[in-house]
């Protein structure tokens, strides 16, 4: 009977196990596309591409003419004048109804539509830009943030390992004690290195928690949600040699960025202002056709016979010149090349910064490249010391100091390997992104 009571307590304890190690572990890219579906920055500027839609259509409308119609129904009972025969009507309640329609439509006025038509196209190719240059941001901040979390990792690993074998050289040194090999004193250091690497191990979790945090905040997910992320294979493990890169051609490859290619629809809109302010002054031409009709009671006629009687159709074309408007459109002309110039500089200044970032990538992948190497050397060397460090420990020949010490310096060189490393396949991705491929691991 207790059997069976113990058996549901013991399920509903296992089931967020099972929950959580079924959870989803995310990869790199899996991050990336959520961050692109439900980014709010990205929302807010998605709208702006659909305002720029909009402003579109309606520049494309304005070419259709405008019509507007009107009726109206006035009533009188004071002194008026009868429209059919111009005689005083006094104190006599008189009405008379009217109904106009009207068409106008601009034949020319400086190419000024057609510009707006083409600054509206190139407006929206803008907005669009602006979402690629937020995605891109986005991406390399992800990428940032997911090998934070793998380093975080890493030394956790390491740090872990290092806890074990600790451990197990505690218990190795209480027999040796215990046999008399070794002094007391020896155990004593062994098991303070024990607990300072339990300290350390607890900081390298910590970290990990942190980095995992820190990612799951750039994707916005609520704390709800189940988050981890799934380990890469090869790729992090296999880092061949540094290819040199030249600065020219990842510039080159690079001119197709969000950033550089708005900065240069910028400039394209800038000289479409100017040739619209411009056309403002050039006179424009303009055509109107109306029709209209009235009626009035003070008629023995009827209604639709008025209407049919005093239809007034009318056609007009008028050409408005503009000669003098307080220098305004002087001054729009002079603000609009100032525009020009302006943006021609934001494009010069946008390709030094991205020369200037390349070169820089480029440089630090090679110091980074170098250090990583330098550091592998060193691991490798200090694998080696502590073994046979280690060795001589268990042989009684050295002291406990002399051990903790080989440790420490064992697991801060691994911990610089893997700082060095993540750095390097960060750059990578960095010049790959210069390149035009996406960011992936």
């Amino acid at each position: 009977m207790k059997r069976l009571l113990i058996l549901p307590v013991f399920i509903l304890i296992l089931i967020p196990s099972i929950l959580t190690a079924q959870s989803k572990l995310w990869s790199l890219e899996e991050c990336i596309r959520y961050a692109w579906d439900n980014n709010l920055r990205i929302k807010q500027q998605e709208l702006a591409v659909e305002q720029s839609e909009n402003n579109l259509l309606q520049s494309k409308l304005s070419y259709l003419p405008s019509l507007n119609a009107s009726i109206s129904h006035s009533m009188n009972w004071g002194r008026s004048v009868n429209m059919n025969d111009l005689q005083i009507i006094e104190n006599q309640l008189s009405q008379n109804t009217s109904a106009s329609a009207s068409l106008a439509v601009t034949l020319f006025e400086g190419m000024v539509k057609n510009n707006n038509l083409k600054s509206m196209g190139v407006q929206r190719e803008i907005a669009r830009q602006e979402i690629s240059r937020i995605r891109n941001d986005i991406s390399i901040e992800i990428a940032r943030g997911y090998l934070q979390v793998l380093l975080a990792r890493e030394i956790l690993n390491s740090a872990g390992a290092s806890m074990e074998s600790t451990k197990e050289q505690v218990e190795r040194t209480k027999k040796f004690v215990d046999a008399g090999g070794q002094a007391y004193s020896a155990l004593l250091e062994i098991e303070a290195q024990y607990a300072t690497e339990q300290v350390q191990f607890t900081n390298a979790q910590n970290q990990v928690s942190s980095a995992l945090l820190s990612l799951k905040q750039l994707l916005d997910l609520s704390s709800e949600n189940a988050f981890d992320i799934a380990m890469p294979g090869s790729a992090l493990t296999n880092i061949t040699e540094f290819r040199e890169e030249s600065v020219e051609e990842l510039f080159n490859s690079s001119l197709e960025l969000p950033q550089i290619k708005g900065a240069k629809l910028n400039l394209d809109n800038s000289k479409l202002q100017l040739e619209i302010a411009k056309g403002q002054a050039y006179p424009s031409l303009t055509f109107r056709a109306g029709y209209g009709s009235y009626y009035a009671d003070s008629r023995e006629i009827s209604f639709m016979d008025q209407f049919n009687e005093n239809r007034n159709p009318s056609i007009s074309f008028g050409i408005n010149i503009p000669i003098f408007n307080s220098w305004r459109t002087n001054t729009g002309i002079k603000n609009a090349r100032l525009g020009v110039r302006s943006s021609e500089i934001s494009v010069k200044s946008g390709e030094q910064i991205l020369y200037k970032e390349i070169q820089q990538a480029v440089n630090d992948a090679h110091s980074y490249f170098a250090r990583y190497k330098a550091t592998e050397r060193n691991v490798k060397a200090m694998e080696e010391s502590f073994r046979y460090v280690q060795q001589k420990f268990d042989l009684g020949v050295l002291n406990g100091t002399d051990y903790t010490v080989a440790k420490n310096n064992l697991f801060r060189s691994q911990s610089d390997y893997y700082q060095a490393k993540y750095q390097f396949i960060f750059q990578q991705k960095i010049l790959d992104f210069y390149k035009g491929k996406p960011i992936s691991l």
